[in-house]
């Protein structure tokens, strides 16, 4: 499945289930047409943001976790206890309750939201794929509270350089994972590829810059009438591919320029916790 040298090959992988419920179908969504969407257990909101803007979050009952770019604008968070300003790339988790973002220029900011959030939960462009929950994704159940009194927690890229000994750099909050994969220059080796499958969650794929052939084949169940042939979709950024399991997919980076993908998980993912040294901010967030 992986290259002996890709540190994920230490993974402990259970067989593809071959029965059960159907599978759901892989969406592949522009986030430029569709700037709020939804996977089970979590809602991205893709905000093209410009100087000035105020960004009001809601009254959240969870945690909000923004992803930051290096096209990202900076911004400050204010929240009840006061004010935080986030001027780097990287990822910031802010306590539950009400939160509103002042920016402090013009670029992409990505917020995520627990799926269950009053303020959000019927607003994604595809909530349509979730009227009623996928059999086969785990359901959200929060890991433990963070470390400390609660606060906003700002985790920059610029202080953990890549290593390749480590899968990406990986942060988790109580709901979700976020994995910033290293950019890719140029397209990805098509004899070097990485098709896997994860048998109870969803995969969210950020494409924040370049161009993604993602391939997802769907096994075949004994029911023959829900077979799929293969899938290759090809799609720019900004954008988010929904992986369901337990669907074989690989992403093919395949832009000539700069290709960068964010992997985002809800709930986190138990097998790169239990990996030392994998999640940057696991002093922070204790696991189950």
């Amino acid at each position: 499945m992986y290259d002996k040298d890709d540190p994920r090959s230490a993974l402990a992988t259970a067989d593809r289930p071959d029965a059960g419920a159907d599978i759901a179908a892989a969406q592949y969504l522009d986030l430029t047409a569709t700037p709020i969407v939804r996977a089970q257990n979590v809602v991205l909101i893709h905000t093209e943001a410009r100087e000035g803007d105020d960004l009001d979050n809601g009254a959240l009952e969870g945690e909000l976790a923004v992803v930051v770019t290096d096209a990202s604008p900076s911004f400050t968070v204010f929240t009840d206890a006061g004010a935080t300003t986030v001027d780097t790339p990287g990822l910031v988790v802010v306590p539950p309750g009400a939160s509103r973002i002042s920016v402090h220029g013009d670029g992409p900011l990505v917020r995520l939201v627990e799926a269950t959030e009053p303020a959000w939960r019927d607003r994604a462009a595809n909530a349509g794929a979730y009227t009623e929950d996928h059999a086969r994704v785990a359901l959200l159940r929060r890991w433990p509270e963070p470390a400390g009194e609660p606060r906003v927690r700002v985790y920059p890229l610029s202080e953990v350089p890549d290593d390749p000994k480590r899968f990406g750099r990986i942060f988790r909050t109580r709901s979700f994972m976020v994995n910033f994969l290293p950019r890719q220059d140029g397209p990805r080796d098509p004899r070097r590829l990485s098709p896997h499958h994860h048998d109870d969650f969803e995969q969210l794929s950020l494409a924040v810059q370049g161009e993604y052939l993602h391939h997802i084949r769907t096994p075949w169940l004994p029911d023959r009438t829900g077979w799929r042939e293969d899938e290759h979709v090809r799609i720019g950024s900004p954008s988010v591919t929904i992986i369901p399991p337990p669907t074989v997919h690989t992403s093919e980076a395949v832009d000539p320029g700069v290709n960068q993908l964010i992997d985002i998980f809800s709930p986190p993912r138990q097998d790169f916790s239990e990996k030392p040294g994998w999640v940057l901010n696991a002093d922070d967030y204790p696991m189950p």
